[in-house]
């Protein structure tokens, strides 16, 4: 009986409702803020004795860890004070939820709401990180904007070395920023919309006549012109190195406000295809020395850039001569992110990541830039939700809408056989096995696609490597690019890979 009794009590007390701390944070500015923006607010529970983290942010590959509460605002006048609680939106608890212990809290105000997308960036202001001690009642912190995150120079950048001057030197002799106004965007948006990104030509560009081949090269999810700027200087520095062909390098900026729209023709981002292929080319081949045969046209791209790499090469064979595609985006919608969203009541594995950028912004984040490329558009005029951000069930009407138009293994199985001529050969497809997001099984399903239509396209699973550490080579950590670079070189003149 006392052990009866003994096992009652325990399930007493584990059916005790859990004490929450309730926590109010109120944010000042340390100056007049003009301009609004969203305020975020971050939450991390930490060991005392290690200290003051240097920065509490969110991360997508633990979007549990941090507890991420926000509000609009419209700027801070002198003296004013903005108090988010537990009615606040937030994920993963609001701030009502908070269990006892030592917490590291930091502010910031997102002045153009591109959090989602790219995290802190400059002219974004941050308060202090500051230490709050929870127990089972309510509690206040106050925080203080107080540091402007300050834009970088036009070649600096986060990720890099800062360049020296003999590099700065070559760097703004070959490389060029530009803006094409696209006639196509503006016909859709209502608004005047530009093509950007940078040109880097050869370092002899200047002394020689010859045309030369082109690669069209953009980047993955997060990127944008600040990480461009870091591929300039690391063309630059390759071939300053040696051993790097003489190709033009068109660095395209895919980012834009719902995320990338990875040059598509997109019913929610607009006709980006039709802007590449019929307005941003004539430009180029008009204004620089490009080869302008489609055998001399090339696509380079990683992550979401390697899926838009491998959309332009199959939607537009008569255009490119080829697309090199690093660990590219879900190509198959039976495994997206391990679920098969062609299944009858399918649930997405897990919303933790969606749920955490919707926090982080309405627009931007990861989740929002597929269903801005890949979803039709909803009655309200916003790309319809792929799934239900709380339960994860799947709306099979944009399921199927998605595995109609926009699966790459159904494209080849559908249009591979008609476009043979100008596509066996040209796709070269690399990924680490241990890609952290399980891309290398999204290249085999590809791989498995083009097989069966009998097509000819190249997989490469490099052993041991990741999703970040493909392209490094011993101590070069874009070699990679170098060796494609060759690849794409040989095939515009016509020379086999064994000569």
């Amino acid at each position: 009986m006392h052990g009866l009794r003994f096992i009652f009590v325990i399930l007493a007390m584990a059916l005790q409702p859990v004490a929450y701390a309730q926590l109010r944070v109120e944010v000042g500015a340390s100056e007049a803020i003009l301009g609004g923006g969203r305020l975020l607010v971050f939450v991390r529970s930490i060991n005392q004795d290690e200290g003051l983290p240097e920065a509490v942010d969110g991360s997508a590959f633990e979007p549990d860890g941090v507890v991420i509460a926000a509000r609009e605002v419209s700027g801070f006048a002198p003296g004013q004070v903005v108090g988010l609680d537990g009615d606040d939106l937030s994920f993963p608890a609001t701030l009502a939820e908070l269990a006892s212990g030592t917490y590291a809290v930091q502010a910031v105000l997102d002045h153009d709401h591109s959090y989602a997308y790219s995290g802190r960036g400059p002219g974004d202001v941050l308060s202090e990180v500051a230490m709050i001690r929870l127990e089972s009642k309510p509690a206040k912190i106050s925080l203080r904007l107080q540091r402007i995150v300050p834009a970088y120079s036009q070649w600096q950048t986060p990720w890099a070395p800062a360049p020296t001057g003999k590099e700065l030197a070559a760097l703004t002799n070959v490389a060029t920023h530009f803006e094409v106004d696209s006639p196509a965007l503006k016909g859709f948006h209502g608004r005047q919309v530009s093509i950007r990104g940078i040109v880097v030509r050869p370092l002899d560009y200047g002394t020689t006549a010859d045309l030369l081949p082109v690669v069209y090269f953009t980047h993955g999810f997060g990127g944008g012109l600040p990480t461009l700027n870091d591929t300039a200087m690391g063309l630059v520095r390759q071939m300053k190195s040696g051993n790097m062909p003489r190709l033009i390098w068109i660095l395209l900026d895919q980012s834009g406000p719902m995320g990338t729209h990875e040059f598509a023709d997109s019913l929610n981002n607009g006709p980006w295809g039709t802007a590449l292929t019929t307005e941003l080319i004539p430009y180029i081949e008009s204004n620089y020395r490009a080869d302008a045969r489609v055998g001399a046209r090339f696509l380079l791209g990683h992550s979401s850039g390697g899926w838009a790499a491998l959309w332009a090469q199959l939607s537009y064979p008569s255009v490119f001569g080829g697309a090199w595609a690093t660990s590219p985006d879900y190509s198959d919608f039976t495994d997206f992110g391990g679920t098969d969203l062609t299944a009858p009541s399918a649930v997405v594995k897990s919303t933790s990541l969606a749920r955490m950028e919707q926090v982080l912004g309405e627009y931007g984040g990861q989740t929002t830039s597929f269903e801005a490329v890949w979803s039709p558009r909803g009655g309200d005029g916003r790309p319809m939700p792929l799934f239900d951000r709380n339960s994860g069930v799947v709306d099979p009407v944009v399921a199927q809408w998605w595995r109609a138009h926009w699966d790459l293994t159904e494209k080849v199985r559908k249009e591979w056989n008609s476009n043979r001529a100008m596509l066996d050969g040209k796709l070269h497809v690399i990924v680490g096995t241990q890609d952290q997001f399980d891309l290398d099984d999204s290249a085999r399903r590809l791989q498995a696609a083009v097989k069966l239509v009998n097509g000819d396209a190249e997989f490469t699973y490099v052993p041991g490597k990741g999703h970040f550490d493909l392209y490094v080579k011993g101590t070069d950590r874009a070699g990679l690019r170098r060796s494609m670079a060759w690849e794409m070189w040989r095939e515009a003149k016509g020379i086999s890979r064994t000569e």
